[in-house]
Parts: structure tokens; C-alpha cells; sequence
């Protein structure tokens, strides 16, 4: 079964649109494979395993019978759960058959990770001694090693945390994947599945920060850099993070877009956003050793994306300069808008390279008619500009305007840990 891959940049609308069709299957433990139609992108699920060290009964060393049971009758819920809903995401063939029982229940296990928070971190709690007599267990996607097994609660609120925030990335993507009607149209998405999708990204990015901020420092710098997988280093966690405000800033982009009251500065501005977000995230991934499969899937993706956003800045920076009336404005404009389409192309070879990791690319189609028209229209309106005295058509890298810096407006969803629940209470 194929799977088309949408570009969420909604600017692409205006010069043309991105897809591609990659092929393959896997298992939740996978090589990146026919996942259905996507519009964001989910590093492989991590799901926890079953510990032997969590019987119902009480643990030696003084871990109490009632704190136990809770978490493993907790734990095994969400293994149950986090199995299905692995499945649920990576198996387009199964799916048909499990929504007929329901479909995804990615908000059922939300709540059931949110509920089971309180206790493990009972574990945790002030003065406690009871963080390192659990061993937990959890399958990797995009570490070498299957899976990571450490006696550490914080690494269970850390791997807790991730999944929350993959599982929001998920929603999100339900709500901005066309629907495909019985004729096999695509119904258009509706602006309040975009709205929504921004709301979702906003409280993926909380859990993350969360996580970077208030439970990766809990674990020891030996643990953090020996034990943790590649799935939950910090540059990965930064790098979901800026992931996601990046991906909310190219909803927001769609909705000016599709505004006859949004200008072109505030086009401008979401772009220049976006092009910050996907840098920071490009910055926080590139240096991690990541193997095949998910891992060099998810860099690829990170610098496509990037380039992508930055084509978008320069080609509505090069329109408003064009607004310009000397003929310094010009020039720039034109500068900017060449760039613009030398980043289409080179965002069209990032788009190739991002399929080609495992499974195999369909035809990846860029339409750069729009901006190539652009460019043309440049040209010819200021083809004085384009003589040997003043600029050379393929060597303009030094008059290439720098983009503005914009403050990115959005900020993650602050998410606050649950107080500790304990054998007390």
C-alpha cells in the first residue's frame, strides 16, 4: 500500500505543492514504512515494556504494597494501550480493521499517562528513596539498541513525557490529513482543524519543554549520557520541540494565505518564524549519532523542512522589497527572489533524500512555476540591473538580503507535573 507525504506549507499553494509516495511496512519496532497519509511527521513510537520488577506485591527495600500495585496495574494499561495505538499509526493495512473497534484511542492513552504520572512520581517525591528501585523498560525507534531498560523513575516521567508529546503530534496529523471521499477526492481541511492542530502543537511543545527542563536535570549526567537512548537525548527532545512550533507557524502561514486581510508583512513574518524554529531544530539533531531507519529519517526531515521554510522568507521578503521604489530595492528583490527558487531546488533534493531513507521514493513532484515567474517578471522589469557593470545573474551571494529577525510570537503550552501521589494519599 503506498502513502502520500503532504508538505504543510501552505505557501506552496501560491508556487506550487509538494508529495511524495514512499513505500514499505514494519512493525512497531520498524524501519519507517507505509504509514498512511501524513501531514506531520512522528518519529517512531517508543512503547514501554513489561517489568519483572513490578509484581503485585510489595519490592524489597521498603516499596510500599499499595504505591506497587497502582503502578503496575497503571503500567500494564498503558502497555495494552501504547501497543494498539503503535499499531494503530504504523499499520494503514490494519487500520480499517481497528477502526471498526474503535479507531485510535491516542486520547484514552493520554489520559491514562496522565494518570499515571501522580503515582510514579510517588517515587520521586522529596526525600524519597524509592527512585532507583524499579527497573523500567521501554522499546526505542530511533536508537541502535531494541530497547532501554534503567532503574530510574525520572527516566520513566522523561520516556512518559515524549510519548505524550508524539502522541499530540499524531492528533495533529489526523486533523490535517484530507479526508479522502468515496470518489477518492481530497475534501479540503477545514480552518477549524487547523486552528485546532495549532492548539495540539502548542501542548506537544509543553510536554517537551517540561521534559528538557524539569526531569532530564533529575537524572545523573552519567546516566543522561551512558544510559539514555538516542530518542531521548536532549537534542532529539529540542529538536521535537522546535518541530512542533515550527509546524504550527506553517498552519498559521495557511490561514493568512487563505485571508484576503493578511499581508504580506504578516506572511513574511510567519515565514521568517518558521525559518528560526526549523533551524534551531536542524541545529539541536545535526550533531547526534543517528543510525538508519527513523533516526536518519527524522534528520532528513528536519532539513528538508528547513530549507523549505527559508525559501517561503525569501520569496515574500523579495515581493515586498519589490514594493520598493529605488533602484537598490530592486535589485535586492530580485537578489531575494533567486534565492528563493535556488531553495526550491535545493529543498526538492532534501524532499528526494528524506523519501529515500528506507523506503524506496515515489515521484516527488516541486511546481516552481510560481516563483520561477516571479523571478522572470524581476527580471525583465529591471533587466538594466542584470548587465555585466552591476550583477551577475548566477554569482549573487553577496547581494542577497539578510531576512529579518522576528521574535517567534508562539510559545509552548506551559505543562506542569501533577503532584506526587503516595501510599498516604
Amino acid at each position: 500500500m503506498t502513502n502520500r507525504c503532504y508538505s504543510k506549507i501552505q505557501w506552496a499553494e501560491e508556487m506550487g505543492c509538494f508529495n511524495s509516495k514512499p513505500n514499505d511496512a514494519g512493525a512497531i519496532r520498524r524501519r519507517p514504512g507505509s504509514i498512511g497519509e501524513v501531514a506531520v511527521f512522528v518519529p517512531g513510537l517508543r512503547v514501554p515494556k513489561s517489568s519483572d520488577e513490578l509484581p503485585l506485591q510489595p519490592l524489597g527495600d521498603g516499596l510500599p504494597r499499595r504505591l506497587t500495585e497502582r503502578l503496575a496495574v497503571l503500567r500494564n494499561r498503558i502497555i495494552v494501550m501504547a501497543a494498539h495505538e503503535a499499531l494503530y499509526m504504523t499499520k494503514p493495512t490494519w487500520r480499517i480493521t481497528i477502526t471498526q473497534h474503535g479507531g485510535s484511542k491516542s486520547a484514552d492513552l493520554l489520559q491514562a499517562l496522565e494518570d499515571y504520572l501522580p503515582t510514579l512520581l510517588g517515587l520521586v517525591k522529596d526525600g524519597s528513596e524509592l527512585e532507583d528501585k524499579v527497573q523500567f523498560a521501554w522499546m526505542n525507534q530511533e536508537d541502535d539498541a531494541e530497547d532501554t531498560s534503567m532503574p530510574s523513575a525520572w527516566y520513566e516521567v522523561l520516556s512518559v513525557l515524549h510519548l505524550m508529546a508524539l502522541l499530540r503530534l499524531s492528533q495533529a496529523n489526523s486533523l490535517l490529513v484530507p479526508k479522502t471521499s468515496i470518489e477518492g477526492y481530497h475534501a479540503k481541511v477545514s480552518e477549524e482543524n487547523k486552528r485546532a492542530s495549532v492548539e495540539i502543537f502548542l501542548k506537544a511543545a509543553g510536554y517537551l519543554e517540561c521534559a528538557i527542563q524539569h526531569v532530564l536535570p533529575k537524572i545523573s549526567p552519567e546516566k543522561r549520557w551512558k544510559g539514555l537512548p538516542v530518542d531521548l537525548a536532549e537534542g532529539i527532545l529540542k529538536a521535537i520541540c522546535m518541530q512542533a512550533l515550527g509546524q504550527a507557524i506553517d498552519v498559521q502561514l495557511g490561514l493568512a494565505i487563505d485571508s484576503p486581510k493578511a499581508t504580506l508583512a504578516v506572511k513574511r513574518r510567519l515565514a521568517c518564524e518558521m525559518v528560526k524554529c526549523w533551524h534551531q531544530a536542524h541545529e539541536s539533531i545535526s550533531d547526534l549519532p543517528l543510525l538508519d531507519g527513523w533516526a536518519e529519517k527524522h534528520r532528513l526531515f528536519v532539513t528538508w523542512k528547513h530549507i523549505e521554510a527559508k525559501a517561503a522568507a525569501y520569496y515574500y521578503h523579495g515581493l515586498i522589497l519589490d514594493e520598493g521604489n529605488s533602484e537598490k530595492s530592486h535589485r535586492t528583490a530580485v537578489a531575494a527572489l533567486q534565492s528563493a527558487e535556488e531553495l526550491l531546488k535545493e529543498s526538492k533534493a532534501a524532499c528526494e533524500a528524506f523519501h529515500a531513507a528506507s523506503p524506496k521514493p515515489a515521484a516527488v513532484g516541486i511546481d516552481e512555476e510560481k516563483i520561477h515567474k516571479e523571478s522572470s517578471c524581476k527580471v525583465r522589469i529591471n533587466k538594466d540591473l542584470y548587465n555585466k557593470d552591476n550583477i551577475i545573474i548566477h554569482d549573487h551571494a553577496d547581494t542577497v538580503p539578510p531576512l529579518p529577525d522576528f521574535a517567534v510570537a508562539l510559545k509552548p503550552d506551559e505543562y506542569r507535573l501533577p503532584p506526587p501521589l503516595t501510599d498516604t494519599n
